[in-house]
């Protein structure tokens, strides 16, 4: 009975395997027959997605991310494209793939009714010795029936300063202006050197790269010439919008100044789109770790400014838009003179996980807590703001966290000395002495705030009506006449306002 059973099951076997193999052959004999059926009225021609495949400035010697472009056979016959290829091959420093094959030129592609593949192209820029960008051109030619159709490919080129490897700079060095600098890995400034940068350099920092201040950085850009730090993508994400990669948080590292570096000054820089912004290691107190003047740090993926029992001072500055806290600022000594200090949400409405605004008198790092007494942190017409909401049924919330005991909540001149003076701060009401003629609850109305129509751009300039105008302490504002964009405080019909920016009147629309 078992045999007779095993026997049926192996004509069964045979007779599905004859069956497929039947079916394979005639179907090979159907795809024969087709393939060599092509059109050949030379009528019958390609279509493309583009008819310029365009990238955004490549930095020389540096390759591009890749872009894709769609080969279409809109006909009812099938083609074949007798040959598709670079114009320029192994000169213009582009690369292809074309249906999967890399090469320069390919011969003989079916491309079926109705269908269509895909070209991958990806490009390299020769350095050529120029200040500007250059542009760079090159096509891909098809030849179908005898007719020739192209897509121009262009890219702009960008020499570059190229620091890779983990560069070191161990003596005093200036950083001049004359073409970018591109930081592919970690750039360190020893301990007991300075670096000087002038006004106008732009540096691109590479995913994962940081830049190491042991030493001093004095980075003194001017208002028509900032220093910018930034990501080194300079193309987009196509979301549900278009994004581009520089309004993006995450893009680089960070900045982080170690335990040994000093006097060091950012006045015009921008900062911007990396993971953590500004971190300052455990220091001391009596001694200036940073002076930031007339400078925007923003967009960052954590922590934007964190600082331990450090000396900073800092004026006519924008700290805006982390995921975490905007400032943290453990122990030490701290004056903040017309900054704006906010985080709205970024990215799609993404929350935020932490206030705009820490203050700590300890550093907490796994189950060892270090105590540092905040011996001063002062703000001097500032806005404090962001999208928590002023909590009322706390002594503190919305966007400020006291980090410390609670008999020191209320301030303490010796290990939690604290004072807002003519600032906007997003919490509850407060009667403390320390807040002085403060603002409380509402948030100023902001230019724009990163809203999709903006494509998430922000400008925390104040808005007819807002909040915070002419409010701002006048002695104060008289130590600070002009704010980053020249715009002078003490000249304002209003009075001079409160925050980095001085109010200006903006024209309805329709007037």
């Amino acid at each position: 009975m078992v045999f007779i059973i095993f026997k049926k099951v192996a004509i069964v076997a045979k007779w599905m395997l004859f069956c497929v193999s039947a079916c394979c052959f005639f179907y090979a004999l159907s795809g024969c027959e087709s393939i060599n059926d092509y059109s050949t009225n030379p009528n019958h021609r390609l279509a493309f997605s583009v008819d310029t495949l365009s990238f955004d400035t490549i930095f020389s010697t540096v390759g591009s991310t890749t872009k894709q472009f769609m080969v279409y056979n809109p006909n009812d016959e099938a083609l074949r494209i007798e040959m598709a290829l670079l114009a320029n091959p192994g000169k213009s420093g582009f690369r292809i793939n074309v249906d999967g094959r890399k090469g320069d030129t390919f011969r003989d592609i079916d491309i079926w009714k109705k269908d269509s593949l895909y070209v991958s192209v990806e490009v390299t820029v020769d350095p050529n010795g120029a200040e500007q960008p250059l542009i760079v051109e090159d096509s891909v030619l098809f030849y179908v029936n005898g007719i020739r159709q192209s897509v121009l490919l262009q890219a702009y080129g960008q020499d570059v300063h190229l620091l890779k490897g983990g560069v070191t700079i161990a003596r005093d060095t200036a950083l001049v202006a004359d073409i970018p600098y591109l930081i592919y890995d970690s750039l360190k400034i020893a301990e007991g050197v300075t670096v000087t940068v002038e006004k106008g350099v732009v540096m691109y920092m590479h995913s994962g790269a940081n830049l190491i201040v042991e030493g001093t950085i004095k980075a003194k850009g001017a208002q028509n010439k900032p220093i910018v730090i930034r990501g080194d993508r300079l193309d987009h994400i196509k979301t549900n919008v278009i994004l581009p990669y520089d309004l993006t948080p995450g893009q680089w590292g960070g900045i982080r100044f170690g335990a040994s570096s000093f006097g060091n000054e950012f006045d015009h820089v921008i900062v911007r789109n990396g993971m953590t912004g500004l971190t300052f290691c455990e220091s001391q107190p009596d001694r200036m770790k940073i002076s930031i003047r007339n400078s925007q740090i923003t967009n960052m993926g954590n922590n934007l400014l964190t600082a331990i029992n450090c000396h900073i001072e800092a004026s006519n500055s924008e700290f805006t838009n982390a995921r975490d806290s905007t400032l943290a600022l453990v122990g030490g000594k701290y004056q903040f003179a017309h900054c704006t200090i906010a985080t709205l949400n970024i990215l799609g409405g993404r929350g935020v996980n932490s206030p705009s605004l820490i203050l700590s008198s300890q550093w907490v790092v796994g189950d060892n807590k270090t105590q540092y007494p905040l011996l001063q942190a002062s703000f001097d017409n500032c806005i404090v703001d962001g999208g928590h909401s002023a909590d009322s049924t706390h002594l503190f919330g919305g966007e400020i966290l006291f980090d410390t005991d609670e008999q020191n909540m209320q301030g303490n001149s010796e290990t939690f000395n604290y004072r807002f003076n003519s600032c906007f701060v997003k919490t509850a009401r407060q009667s403390n002495e320390r807040f002085i003629n403060s603002l409380f609850i509402n948030s100023p109305s902001y230019l724009k705030t990163g809203t999709k129509d903006e494509e998430y751009t922000f400008d925390f300039r104040l808005k007819n009506g807002s909040v915070g105008i002419g409010k701002a302490d006048r002695t104060v504002s008289e130590q600070y006449p002009v704010d980053r964009y020249g715009i002078n405080r003490l000249s304002a019909a209003e009075g001079a306002s409160i925050g980095a920016y001085e109010y200006v009147y903006q024209e309805e629309k329709g007037n």
